[in-house]
């Protein structure tokens, strides 16, 4: 049964990220041919993150008490309904309110609501020795869907050359195709079992309980669980750092990228598609990667080591003179850059108790979320009046600054299996 339910939770992401890999490619491109400003651009992506936002700070603290299907069955209703709106609104304040309620994501990356709760429950379905493996399993289908999302983003120049629609038509044609994509989540999510709503091996103490409000080892699905002070203080600072780190990529999501592309060199859907694609197949090959080398390294330094790199190829790209040379440089960074993610996740899942799990993934996600939903208005207001490649170097930066800033915070806290009783 929970390999059952870890196939359907692998199924959902799969669909749903390849949404969001197509609308990380099109959006920023999408509203520059409504004639949207730069600064605009930024506010209308930041609205899309703030809506995710907000949905993950619901399910960090009321996904338990409104159960765990319903409220990913409820996010996926909201995501189609968001690409919906996409296909029939061009008006800006109509395109601000459909992608803030439909948590439109133009990072090119899923990091919303769904991919928090699901990081709460994937470690329920494997054993604490297997569990970065689930985690980059999890993520290698992520991004196979950001992969394909990216390659799908051809279709509007195809569909314009093929069935020769309107330029704007045939981006709203793709949107309704991205809306039914993440649509079909919703049966895989319903098929979950009970199982998803305790955690199974807290199930005997969780019934045992099941009156008081509070205990040591959980509470009754539907009360809040303790969270211990050590935890709340380590999450907390965990989820800080983090925040700082989503701060630097809020100015490199992939809507913004993409249209640093189309800007910079005048490059159209047909040639960002593979290059996106590319940039995902990258990602999505380092995580196996990434899952072999913390177990030799540990957790913390494979996080460290391999983003710095990542951030000095990224301050590199608005150097290179042609096209070809930054597309070679911006997949560099795109091969290290998602390292840290899977370590990251399986990291802070490990450092404390399952029961606190929700709460801790859900705190930590919900500062990148908030991060990521201001820095894209910033981003797009800088690149309007100071240069487009302005954000490149402000992001790597802080990038940076997060990576030096996490090795001395959490070099000594070390997760259950790097510890010399478990080695």
């Amino acid at each position: 049964m929970l390999h059952r339910d870890r196939s359907l939770i692998y199924g959902a992401a799969l669909l749903r990220s390849t949404g969001v890999g197509l609308i990380g490619v099109l959006l920023g491109i999408y509203l520059g041919q409504l004639g949207v400003n730069p600064g605009r651009i930024g506010i209308v992506i930041a609205l899309g993150m703030a809506g995710g936002a907000a949905a993950t700070l619901l399910v960090t603290f009321g996904a338990d008490r409104l159960g765990r299907r319903r409220t990913l069955a409820t996010l996926a209703i909201l995501s189609a309904a968001g690409g919906a709106g996409l296909a029939l609104f061009t008006t800006p304040w109509a395109l601000a309110w459909t992608v803030s309620l439909g948590m439109v994501n133009g990072m090119g990356r899923d990091r919303g609501a769904a991919f928090t709760l699901e990081q709460a429950l994937l470690p329920e379905t494997a054993p604490s020795e297997a569990r970065t493996r689930a985690f980059a399993v999890y993520h290698l289908v992520l991004d196979a869907g950001h992969a394909l999302g990216s390659l799908l983003a051809a279709l509007p120049f195809l569909l314009r050359e093929r069935l020769h629609l309107e330029v704007l038509d045939s981006y709203r044609w793709t949107f309704a195709g991205y809306g039914l994509l993440v649509f079909l989540g919703l049966p895989l999510y319903l098929g979950l079992s009970s199982r998803v709503e305790v955690a199974p091996h807290l199930r005997k103490k969780l019934d045992r309980f099941a009156e008081e409000k509070k205990g040591r080892c959980g509470v009754a699905a539907g009360t809040k669980p303790e969270i211990s002070p050590d935890t709340r203080s380590r999450v907390m600072r965990f989820a800080a750092l983090s925040g700082l780190d989503a701060l630097g990529g809020g100015f490199l999501i992939a809507a913004l990228m993409s249209y640093w592309f189309f800007q910079r060199f005048g490059v159209t859907e047909a040639a960002l598609a593979p290059l996106f694609f590319a940039a995902r197949v990258a990602n999505a090959l380092s995580y196996p990667i990434a899952a072999w080398l913390s177990r030799r390294i540990g957790l913390v330094n494979t996080m460290v080591f391999t983003h710095i790199p990542s951030s000095v190829f990224l301050m590199a790209v608005p150097f290179a003179p042609t096209f070809s040379l930054a597309a070679l440089l911006f997949l560099l960074r795109e091969s290290l850059v998602e390292m840290d993610v899977p370590t990251r996740q399986s990291y802070i899942v490990a450092v404390v108790r399952p029961e606190e799990r929700t709460f801790a993934s859900g705190l930590t996600n919900l500062t990148r979320n908030v991060a990521w939903a201001i820095a894209p208005s910033f981003a797009g207001y800088i690149m309007k009046w100071l240069s487009l490649s302005a954000p490149l170097f402000l992001g790597g930066g802080i990038k940076i600054l997060y990576d030096l800033l996490l090795f001395r915070a959490f070099r000594k806290v070390r997760p259950p299996e790097e510890t010399p009783e478990r080695k």
